[in-house]
């Protein structure tokens, strides 16, 4: 970790010590609705005051009664949700980019990064194992630098987060102690428009000509009507008040949690950081070591391959020059064969030789026969005095 990054560690350690330090007020009980004669001047003069909101005959100011008391709240909500993406706020804004994506008619799942991706995509989806692959090329001391700056944003983002929850515990329970005036004004002004305004009406309907019954009946209802729709708001701020409690130990748990964090990174940046440098420090010494043991390994292995190959290559080597030495000029099986050869070559040139005698032989045997033969044949065919005889016996030469 780089001595800037270590400094900025340690200067936020005071922040989230302060931060951590914060106790937070307790809400009131649930059911602490002071009535307005039972209120003490200051709590029966703000209920008063909220009284005076309500317009019976207009309808607008009995739908927004109690909605005054939220604009604070909602202003610190609002500036806690400005430039937050919606895949920050986890389900609900799940739930949150559901509806619009519905709405703009888009498919919810293949906007889902989170889903299972496609064999396609799969093929496509080379950013991972390319980050890795460069990660390997990468410095350690910037990994670790890269790694404590992205803590220290974290750290920086949780401390904001605890003391804009902080405003807004703070907003809530005013809003939530707000309430229980709103709705103490409410139900005073049903009591006394059931005590007092709407007997007197009921009476002034009686009590009216024939001509103006009509018109003060038709005033009855409509002061009956906007009665109950004050009854159904203050039922309405009663579940509001009822979830706004319910919010305040959740804002807490909340708060507490990014506390927690808070106090974890920043004991990981002073302490766990360091440490991860001396492991790898040691590990880099060790790694290295491991290398060089190898090395020398590989180089012995060497060398006994060397020494088993050469000691086998002579042996072999010796083996062939004895060999060849010891052996003559002609091998004896070699001229053994040859004299064999020559023996079989001899005897085949005599047997030829005796064979063609012989058969010259026969054939002046047979050459002498056939011209006896012819000669024999000729001398019949002169006898016969023919002329044709002596023709062809001039032809033979005589014996």
């Amino acid at each position: 970790m780089s001595e800037t990054t270590r400094q900025k560690a340690e200067s936020t350690l005071a922040e989230v010590e302060k931060a951590t330090a914060t106790i937070l007020p307790e809400p009131a009980d649930a059911a602490a609705i002071v009535p307005l004669k039972d209120a003490d001047a200051p709590v029966s003069a703000e209920i008063t005051k909220r009284m005076g909101e309500i317009d019976m005959g207009d309808t607008n100011s009995i739908v927004s009664f109690g909605s005054a008391a939220q604009t604070e709240l909602q202003v610190i909500s609002q500036s806690m949700l400005a430039g937050v993406r919606n895949k920050d706020v986890g389900p609900a804004g799940d739930s949150l980019r559901g509806i619009v994506t519905t709405i703009r008619g888009f498919s919810v799942s293949e906007l889902d990064v989170r889903r299972k991706r496609s064999w396609w995509e799969k093929l496509l989806g080379r950013a991972a194992p390319f980050a890795k692959f460069t990660a390997r090329f990468e410095t350690v001391q910037g990994q670790i630098d890269k790694i404590t700056e992205d803590l220290l944003d974290h750290e920086t983002t949780l401390l904001k987060d605890i003391k804009s929850l902080d405003k807004l515990y703070e907003k809530t329970l005013d809003f939530y102690d707000e309430l229980a005036l709103y709705i103490a004004a409410g139900e005073e002004k049903l009591r006394l428009l059931d005590k007092d305004e709407i007997p007197a009406r009921e009476k002034a309907v009686t009590q009216a000509d024939e001509k103006d019954q009509v018109m003060r009946a038709q005033e009855l209802r409509d002061l009956r009507a906007a009665r109950d729709d004050l009854e159904r708001r203050v039922h309405d701020l009663k579940l509001t008040r009822q979830v706004t409690m319910q919010s305040l130990p959740s804002i807490r748990l909340v708060q507490e949690n990014d506390k927690s964090l808070v106090t974890k990174i920043n004991s990981t940046l002073v302490n766990t950081v360091p440490l991860w440098e001396t492991q790898l420090a040691q590990a880099v010494t060790m790694q290295r070591s491991a290398q060089a043991a190898a090395a020398v390994r590989d180089a012995n292995d060497l060398t006994n391959e060397l020494l088993t190959a050469n000691a086998e290559n002579l042996r072999i080597s010796n083996k062939m020059i004895r060999e060849e030495m010891e052996r003559g000029v002609f091998d004896i099986e070699a001229v053994k064969q040859a004299n064999a050869a020559l023996i079989g070559t001899i005897e085949d040139s005599l047997a030829i030789a005796d064979a063609g005698k012989a058969r010259r032989a026969e054939a002046e045997k047979e050459l002498t026969k056939m011209e006896a033969d012819l000669r024999d044949t000729l001398a019949s065919a002169k006898a016969r005095k023919d002329g044709v005889g002596d023709t062809a016996g001039t032809a033979v030469p005589k014996g």
